[in-house]
């Protein structure tokens, strides 16, 4: 069974399915030249937020799986974990 991501960008704009989403992580698309990142809190309240750092969206764009490693870099928080 292929679970279907929640987040979808289509030409109309940003398609959300919150009854898919997982309370307390991070979805992320881009539309727009524009990330948008997704988070559901435990309350059930969704949030968004918009990143147009264009540093960040090509970081994003190559490796959507290190996104808040790369999120954390852009922001200026050490990474370093050892």
């Amino acid at each position: 069974m292929v679970l279907e991501y929640p987040v979808q960008a289509e030409s109309e704009g940003i398609k959300l399915k919150p009854e898919k989403m997982e309370a307390d992580k991070l979805y992320q698309c881009i539309y727009e030249d524009k990330i948008f990142l997704f988070y559901k809190d435990d309350q059930e309240l969704l949030h968004c937020y918009e990143v147009e750092d264009p540093a960040a969206l090509k970081d994003i764009s190559e490796n959507p799986e290190g996104l808040e490693e790369i999120l954390r870099k852009h922001a200026g928080f050490e990474t370093n974990q050892s």
